[in-house]
């Protein structure tokens, strides 16, 4: 639960990260400690800068625009001079003559700024240039509201030549320190404190450098020069830049939200060493790996970006839980669900720094690691987690349904872990009709889908590596698994699959998006999901941005709860891809139609974590939840998986095919184009264009041997 004890002052934050460091400034530049108090420099889970301000004599600048580059590489700040008066109060240097540039980075550890004072007037300016910084070491736990009983020890300051040392030792002995260095010679008016002062002729520069450096045992930086620094980072996007498949249509705001959307995904994320590259799940609270974060978010990017799914498959194989641990909530073949570095996790004040209370990320895991194979043909890389994904259908039998009847239930066994362990898991998402929560172990109805699912697939894969009679076994078992489900879980009055079964054997009568889930794995039957798909586009479930986690109807509605009326891009968009798997390309393009235009209202096209689920109003955009994460790795891939989920796209490398099953485009879309999309050794563009009430595809590249497919 994230405290929020007073309102967001500034929407308008400013995010950077790289690696396992980000910060939140407010459109300053600035880090204040305002609002909901996320901002600050971050490392492995602790706050290495808590404020950061700085004024000219003594004032706040007047602030002119901000804007972090298309490629969220660097944050740039225009500020000028409010008057500046004598004290006789007479005009001594007029408001707009002063230009303060900003521009600041991350890299490897530090954040870099460059400040550039610039005087367009006609006579000299005496101007004095001050920056306050404080250092509270705080863990991300702390920041988000819980209360500690008591904290390490902060350090007294080191001031140097050149730089200011802040340190705390913590009480898992660990220490940690912020370093300040500066150039050129700043008066240092206290530890906290940093001051230049300045005659600027007319027309004459200044510039200023400031590093800010987070450094622990895991993390020792190498501070370098400003422009050294940002070269490195300017080759290193480049990089990025050539490798992905690209989309294109003949919208450009819809490109705008495929570009950011891009420049998003990569920016959160992070490259493993051994493993590869990990999506961290959302800035602020969840800059960090999470497993079913990081699978969704694979599986919605696999067209754009099938590697991502291989470091998630790969670090998640290798993180995989291998005995009972109860207050990791850990059993033999559960897959991680989260991971944290800092103080409180080293301690157990959380329960957080090796996870495993997630009951949909072993099957998630199963169902990425086939989809990953359809799409790239790397059965050598399958071949070598294997083990992993054996241990996790072992899981599913063994630990996850105890009382052996055929379906997958969670109970948590710390008792600081999660109460709830799907992805709606907030303390109160599971409840019966009348608003009475829900005990423990529960059956969620789209786990039972993701198990089937991942049964299917890994049957795929067990046939591809020649395990015949594993293969079959393991469709006898998703073939039942789905008739029971039927049996069990549909309930008639409803329309629907219930929420879920309870630890008393009792269905959870209640309309919920989960079921959308269900089509997504295709666990559902056709009659069941056309009528599920009716009650997802009806007006208590559709809120005019997107669907509903609950409608209006069900007795814990709330369109400013976390998870029980709220709107989710990622959860729009696993279940217009089911959609579309049972034919009802209309309401794809209702949700993909929704979800573009609600990015009309928030900065960079930028869909956060989720919104509020208050019904669509005239000339006005949706209702931004206060703490939601934003940007955030699931949400931000959102834009590809409903792409894909339109154009009925599904690529097979290992036979060299691609196919489009009855693709549509929406309104707003004349053409769609897809470059540099990789089928195993083969590489095509695809040209589509609606004409005459049809869609019409063209191949107009082709290198290697491919088959593309058109399904009407």
């Amino acid at each position: 639960y994230i405290l929020a004890t007073s309102s967001r002052l500034d929407e308008r934050t400013r995010v950077l990260k790289d690696g396992n460091t980000f910060a939140v400034f407010d459109r300053f530049g600035d880090i204040q400690s305002i609002g909901l108090g996320a901002h600050g420099l971050y490392d492995g889970g602790t706050r290495f800068l808590s404020q950061l301000e700085l004024k000219l004599n003594n004032e706040r600048p007047l602030f002119l625009s901000s804007s972090v580059r298309e490629d969220n590489s660097l944050l740039a700040v225009d500020l000028t001079n409010p008057d500046i008066l004598t004290d006789g109060e007479e005009v001594l240097v007029p408001r707009d003559t002063l230009h303060i540039s900003r521009s600041k980075f991350i890299w490897r550890g530090v954040c870099y700024e460059r400040v550039l004072l610039q005087n367009y007037g006609f006579v000299p300016a005496s101007v004095s240039l001050s920056v306050h910084f404080e250092s509270d070491f705080a863990d991300i736990f702390e920041v988000r509201g819980m209360r500690r009983r008591q904290r390490g020890q902060t350090m007294l300051p080191a001031m140097e030549e050149g730089r200011i040392v802040l340190g705390y030792h913590g009480l898992d002995g660990v220490s940690r320190q912020t370093i300040v260095e500066f150039s050129p010679a700043f008066i240092v008016d206290s530890p906290h404190d940093l001051r230049f002062d300045a005659e600027l002729s007319p027309k004459q520069d200044v510039q200023l450098f400031l590093n800010f450096v987070c450094e622990s045992p895991d993390t020792v930086p190498r501070p370098l020069s400003y422009n050294v620094a940002w070269a490195e980072v300017s080759t290193n996007r480049k990089s990025l830049q050539t490798q992905a498949c690209e989309i294109s249509t003949s919208n450009d705001l819809f490109n705008a939200w495929l570009e950011h959307s891009v420049a998003d995904l990569n920016m959160m994320i992070t490259d493993i060493p051994t493993y590869g590259p990990y999506p961290y799940a959302g800035i602020p609270w969840y800059a960090t790996i999470f497993g079913r974060d990081g699978i969704i978010t694979a599986l919605e990017s696999l067209l754009v970006n099938p590697e991502l799914a291989k470091g998630v498959l790969s670090y998640l194989a290798a993180s995989q839980a291998t005995k009972v641990v109860s207050e990791m909530d850990a059993e033999p073949g559960k897959i991680l669900h989260e991971v944290r570095s800092g103080e409180m996790a080293a301690l157990g004040e959380v329960p957080f720094r090796r996870y495993y209370g997630s009951v949909d990320a072993p099957a998630l895991l199963v169902i990425l690691a086939g989809a990953y194979y359809e799409r790239t043909g790397d059965l050598r890389f399958i071949e070598s987690i294997w083990p992993c994904l054996e241990l996790t259908l072992v899981w599913m039998d063994k630990y996850g349904d105890r009382d052996k009847d055929g379906f997958v239930e969670y109970k948590r066994q710390s008792q600081n872990g999660l109460i709830h362990q799907g992805w709606k898991d907030s303390p109160d998402p599971i409840f019966h009709a009348d608003g009475t929560l829900a005990q423990a172990p529960i059956a969620l109805c789209e786990v039972q889908g993701y198990v089937y699912a991942a049964k299917r697939a890994a049957a795929m894969l067990a046939s591809t590596l020649g395990q015949d009679e594993k293969a079959q076994q393991l469709l006898r078992q998703a073939d039942s698994l789905q008739k029971r489900f039927e049996e069990v879980f549909w309930c008639e009055e409803i329309s629907t699959y219930a929420l879920a079964l309870d630890g008393d054997k009792q269905l959870c009568r209640v309309r919920s998006s989960n079921a959308g889930h269900c089509l997504f794995t295709e666990i559902a039957s056709q009659d069941h999901a056309r009528r599920i798909a009716q009650g997802l586009l009806s007006d208590d479930f559709f809120s005019g941005w997107g669907i509903r986690t609950i409608p209006t109807t069900e007795s814990r509605y709330n369109p400013m709860s976390y998870h029980n009326g709220s709107v989710w891009p990622h959860d729009n968009a696993l279940i217009a891809d089911g959609l579309a798997k049972y034919g009802f390309k209309d309401a794809v393009l209702k949700i993909l139609t929704a979800l573009f235009e609600a990015g009309f209202f928030v900065e960079r096209h930028r869909l956060p974590e989720l919104y509020c689920g208050f019904q669509r109003r005239p000339d006005e955009g949706p209702t931004l939840y206060p703490v939601a994460n934003s940007p955030q790795a699931w949400a931000t891939a959102s834009v590809f998986l409903l792409v894909q989920a339109a154009l009925g796209l599904s690529i097979n490398a290992p036979q060299s095919r691609v196919s489009l099953t009855h693709p549509v485009l929406p309104e707003f879309l004349t053409t769609m184009n897809i470059r540099n999309l990789q089928v195993g050794e083969a590489l095509i563009d695809l040209s589509i264009e609606r004409r005459d009430g049809d869609v019409v595809v063209n191949v107009t590249r082709r290198t290697g041997d491919v088959e593309v497919v058109i399904v009407k």
